[in-house]
């Protein structure tokens, strides 16, 4: 497999001579409320630990594209009235930026062999997938369906219209991609989805429950090496930050390993069952989850 990794330095982000700490936060279903709003209290939280030099990141499977628009919903820009934090770690730990600046300080990618050997698997197993250019321009994706119904699919491809192309029968992959991403109709079976994992064992298979019908189970593969969990481990060193030191909240199952690695690891409590008895719960991404985490975690 061929290793597509970028990786660029960048200045700290807190003081030195204080002892470093980094908050790191999903953004579906954590931070974001079920209406698609931020609870007041949880930018200032965001705002209060800046204010003591805590690094804070949203860790997020979202692109930069989806990323920014969700932003740009919220009335926020990239002003005065910005999201109130440090870095953005994207599509699931494939990249890193500074943020609101946006330079891409870390990435990783698929290549061409890779490519073909994962929608190979995939056409064989009848499952419906887009394949995702490379960092920046994500957004723009080849997709193939094989005629199952799966109105999740084509609800992503609805919302991507323009950057969405349907591949031929002798599409030649010659370049690198984010990922490729393929959608299970609900319900997922379980089962089906620890084969996948097994059959793509090389590279970083990762489970999400869909944020657009909250039923269906999105696969994202990547790069072997690509993790929130992998993403956070990257920031958190190149800034000096020890992993006893950094604080995670999530809600879903591509948060897991983010979670595991933290030194304190929360969860809201609209998380799956599985995760809620992993971890230590707190209240809903409704109830100011995120602002609960900070509290219990003893930064606030």
């Amino acid at each position: 497999m061929t290793d597509h990794t970028f990786m660029t330095g960048f200045g700290l982000a807190h003081d030195m001579s204080l002892p470093g700490k980094l908050f790191v936060t999903d953004f579906d279903g954590t931070l974001l409320k079920s209406d698609k709003t931020i609870a007041e209290p949880d930018l200032e939280t965001l705002r209060f630990l800046q204010s003591k030099r805590i690094v804070t990141a949203i860790a997020t499977g979202r692109s930069v594209y989806s990323f920014t628009k969700a932003v740009e919903s919220l009335g926020m820009t990239l002003g005065e009235y910005c999201l109130p934090v440090d870095y953005l770690i994207f599509s699931t730990g494939a990249g890193i930026i500074r943020f609101p600046r946006g330079d891409i300080i870390f990435k990783k990618c698929l290549g061409p062999d890779d490519i073909r050997k994962i929608t190979g698997y995939f056409d064989s197993e009848k499952l419906d997938y887009m394949v995702h250019k490379p960092m920046p321009g994500t957004r723009y994706f080849l997709y193939r369906t094989h005629g199952r119904y799966n109105p999740d699919f084509q609800a992503r491809l609805g919302i991507y219209n323009g950057y969405a192309h349907q591949m031929d029968e002798g599409t030649v992959f010659s370049e690198s991609a984010t990922q490729v991403l393929a959608i299970i109709p609900a319900p997922p079976d379980m089962e089906y989805i620890k084969g996948i994992r097994k059959k793509l064992s090389g590279y970083s298979v990762i489970h999400a429950t869909s944020p657009l019908d909250h039923e269906s189970a999105w696969i994202e593969v990547f790069h072997r090496q690509v993790s929130k969990a992998g993403a956070v481990a990257f920031l958190a060193e190149n800034l000096g930050i020890c992993r006893s030191n950094v604080i995670a909240v999530g809600n879903d199952y591509n948060d897991r390993d983010m979670l595991e690695w933290s030194g304190k690891a929360f969860v809201v409590n609209n998380a799956p069952c599985a995760l809620k008895r992993m971890f230590c719960n707190v209240s809903s991404n409704d109830e100011c989850g995120v602002t609960d985490a900070a509290e219990k975690s003893g930064i606030l």
